[in-house]
C-alpha cells in the first residue's frame, strides 16, 4: 500500500455504485461517470421513439453521439494506457484490472455499431429494421457500460485509493487524460460534463475557481438546452 495521506471526502452521486475512502479525491471520475450514465440512458430511451424517416433528427442524434463516444473513448484509452498499467506495476489485483480492460474492449464495438446505425438513418439508408437494430444496440451499450461503471467504482477505485497517491493521480490527469483533449474540444467537454450539475457538484471539478465555475455554468446551460432539442424536453 503506497497511499499514506489522510482520507478526503468522496463524492457520491445518484446511480453511483460506491465511493471508496482514501487520500485521492475521485470526484472528477465520478462526475464523468454520471455523464456517461446520463447519455446512455438518453440514447437508449430516444432511439425507439424517432421516426425512421426523420433524417434531421437522426443527424442531430448522430452529432450528439459523436461527442459522447469521443469522450468515452478518450476516457477508456487513458485508463488503458496510464491507470491500469500503473496499478499493475504497484501490485494491484490483476484479475480486477483484466476485467476492466476486457469490458473496455467489449464496449468499443458497440460504439462503432451505434455510430454506423445513426449515420445510416441520418443518410436515409436505414428504415424501421435499422431503427430496431439500433434500439437493441443502444440498450446493450447502456447495460454494458453501466455494468462496467459499477465494476470500476466498486472494484477498481478501491485499488486506486490503496495503491496510488494524490501525486500519482494528479500526474495521470495532466500527462494522460488532459493531453488527450485539444483546446477546441475542451469547452464542449466542459459543457457536456457540467450539464445538469448543481453548484455544489460543479465545485468538485478540478480547478473550480470563480471564473471556471461561471464558464462551467454557462456551458452547462447551453448543453442542457441542446439536449432538450436532441433528446426531447423531458431530457
Amino acid at each position: 500500500m503506497t497511499a499514506t495521506a489522510p482520507a478526503v471526502p468522496q463524492l457520491l452521486l445518484e446511480g453511483q455504485a460506491a465511493a471508496p475512502e482514501g487520500p485521492i479525491d475521485l470526484a472528477a471520475m465520478y462526475l464523468m461517470h454520471r455523464a456517461f450514465r446520463r447519455d446512455t440512458e438518453a440514447f437508449a430511451a430516444v432511439v425507439p421513439t424517432v421516426d425512421p424517416g426523420d433524417r434531421t433528427r437522426w443527424a442531430a442524434l448522430a452529432r450528439r453521439f459523436d461527442l459522447f463516444a469521443t469522450v468515452l473513448h478518450k476516457h477508456h484509452s487513458g485508463e488503458d494506457r496510464g491507470m491500469w498499467p500503473l496499478l499493475a506495476e504497484r501490485g494491484a489485483d490483476a484479475a480486477v484490472l483484466e476485467s476492466l480492460e476486457a469490458q473496455h474492449a467489449g464496449i468499443d464495438p458497440l460504439l462503432t455499431a451505434t455510430r454506423e446505425g445513426l449515420r445510416a438513418l441520418a443518410d436515409g439508408t436505414g428504415g424501421a429494421a435499422a431503427r430496431e437494430a439500433l434500439a437493441a444496440t443502444t440498450a446493450r451499450l447502456r447495460d454494458d457500460l453501466q455494468n462496467h461503471l459499477v465494476n470500476e467504482e466498486a472494484n477498481g477505485m478501491p485499488l486506486v485509493q490503496r495503491y496510488l497517491t494524490p501525486q500519482d493521480w494528479d500526474r495521470l490527469d495532466r500527462e494522460v487524460f488532459q493531453r488527450d483533449y485539444t483546446a477546441r474540444e475542451v469547452p464542449a467537454v466542459l459543457g457536456w460534463v457540467s450539464n445538469g450539475l448543481t453548484d455544489e457538484q460543479l465545485r468538485r471539478l478540478p480547478g473550480a475557481n470563480a471564473v471556471f465555475l461561471a464558464l462551467a455554468r454557462l456551458l452547462g446551460r447551453r448543453a442542457r438546452r441542446r439536449d432538450a432539442r436532441v433528446f426531447g424536453a423531458g431530457r
